[in-house]
């Protein structure tokens, strides 16, 4: 998840995404932009950004549903993909 100081969607993103990993138990990185330019160029008008699997799945709100839908999917597929 990328994130920026003082981003307060960011902090209701984070506090959402850290209680479904406590309750679905996925890793979760938490990267912050402040103080990359390359990061700031590429997320700062798009933060909070969320990727799951590699592809970014939200901006700006996190959709619980969506989100435990999305884990799943891409659940499925790094499984699938193992065989």
């Amino acid at each position: 998840m990328y994130h920026g100081a003082g981003c307060h969607l960011c902090e209701r993103a984070l506090a959402k995404v850290r209680k479904l990993r406590s309750e679905l138990g996925f890793e979760l990185e938490e990267i912050a932009i402040d103080g990359s330019p390359e990061l700031e160029a590429h997320y700062r008008e798009l933060i909070p950004v969320v990727e799951i699997d590699g592809r970014r799945a939200f901006t700006y709100y996190v959709h619980e549903d969506a989100f435990r839908r999305r884990l799943a999917a891409a659940q499925t597929r790094a499984a699938q993909a193992s065989l």
